[in-house]
């Protein structure tokens, strides 16, 4: 109770999420971290796109940004840049952050610029019908896929791993303890920071594909999610239908801002003596 009478908007709730979204855990989560690491609410932003994710920030009582459709990481990349002493947060989904705004992840994660990306996953686009994402399971069935998807769904670990993130981690709501650990690592890291939440839809996505319970979903999350140090000792053919859950980057590379900063000043100096 503690953390609702400080953390969130309480005439903002109750929440608009369905019952049995895992997005409600993944915003606890969220606030859990904060609160274990410190961070005031006054200096931290939280900033969303469009989608069930993007509600999230609308009942945290921080300073809040409710933004255009894949775009909450260019949001985020300007405020940091304005700001660099605050706390910047983004709270996005699997289609706000793998599709329309794709290339703005791979940007932030190449500069890695200090924002604490949290990607909300629940294989669906839940608010608008149930549209299969870049993130749905091959062979899932949608409303844009009623024979089932065809595509390859992304790893967007993978994928924040390869453009430069300095923390990248995924975790799910069955794994909740894990996920607030990689959620609360993610704030105190410098630099560009991912976390994965594997989430569950069971309205769009569990009813489509003969998973209508809540614990369904969540059994599907622990029987399919493998740690990362089981799953390099996997051959790819084990791995099959599985997805990997654990720490793939921690680094400590320049932070952007940061490297901003240090070039003006260099820059000012160096005018200074001619």
């Amino acid at each position: 109770m503690a953390a609702i009478e400080k953390y969130f908007r309480k005439w903002t709730l109750p929440h608009i999420w369905c019952p049995g979204c895992g997005h409600g855990t993944i915003t606890g989560a969220v606030v859990r971290a904060i609160d274990r690491v410190g961070m005031g609410q006054d200096d931290t932003v939280i900033i969303s796109g469009i989608g069930c994710s993007g509600r999230a920030p609308g009942y945290l009582d921080f300073n809040t940004l409710h933004t255009t459709h894949g775009r909450a990481l260019a949001f985020a990349t300007g405020v940091k840049m304005a700001s660099p002493e605050l706390n910047v947060i983004v709270m996005t989904g699997d289609g706000d952050a793998a599709a329309i705004g794709g290339n703005h992840l791979i940007h932030a994660a190449r500069r890695n610029i200090d924002i604490t990306t949290v990607c909300f996953n629940n294989s669906i686009y839940g608010m608008t019908g149930g549209q299969y994402s870049p993130l749905s399971p091959p062979e899932s069935l949608a409303t844009t896929a009623p024979y089932g998807n065809i595509d390859p769904s992304f790893d967007l670990c993978n994928l924040v791993e390869g453009a430069g993130g300095n923390y990248v981690a995924r975790s799910t709501v069955y794994h909740i303890t894990q996920l607030i650990n990689y959620v609360a690592k993610g704030l105190e890291k410098n630099g560009f920071a991912f976390i994965e939440a594997v989430s569950q839809c069971p309205v769009y996505y569990g009813r489509r594909n003969k998973m209508p319970e809540v614990m369904d979903l969540l059994d599907w999350q622990r029987d399919n999610a493998v740690p990362i140090q089981q799953a390099e000792k996997m051959e790819p053919e084990e791995l099959k239908g599985k997805f990997v859950i654990g720490e793939f980057v921690d680094g400590d590379t320049p932070e952007y801002t940061q490297s901003y900063e240090d070039l003006i000043a260099d820059r000012a100096q160096k005018r200074g003596r001619s």
